[in-house]
């Protein structure tokens, strides 16, 4: 999973990157198989997201976009 964070920006390779090292060991299974299927969408939908031009489409992925927007200091 380390390895798809590295997405080819270096902003999303450290967001991406940041939470999967904040969470990969508190993290329920579930929220990681969220993730994992969070990191298959394309690159300009993950920056529409994070940066909050757009919402995921997804309840799970949500949660995470918004905890990696709180930890970036992203949230409005």
């Amino acid at each position: 999973m380390r390895w798809r964070c590295r997405r080819g920006t270096l902003e999303l390779d450290a967001l991406l990157g940041g939470w999967l090292d904040r969470h990969a060991r508190d993290t329920d299974a579930a929220q990681l198989d969220a993730f994992d299927a969070l990191l298959d969408c394309q690159d300009p939908d993950l920056w529409d997201w994070l940066l909050g031009h757009a919402a995921a489409p997804r309840a799970d992925w949500a949660a995470i976009v918004a905890d990696v927007r709180r930890h970036a200091g992203l949230s409005a």
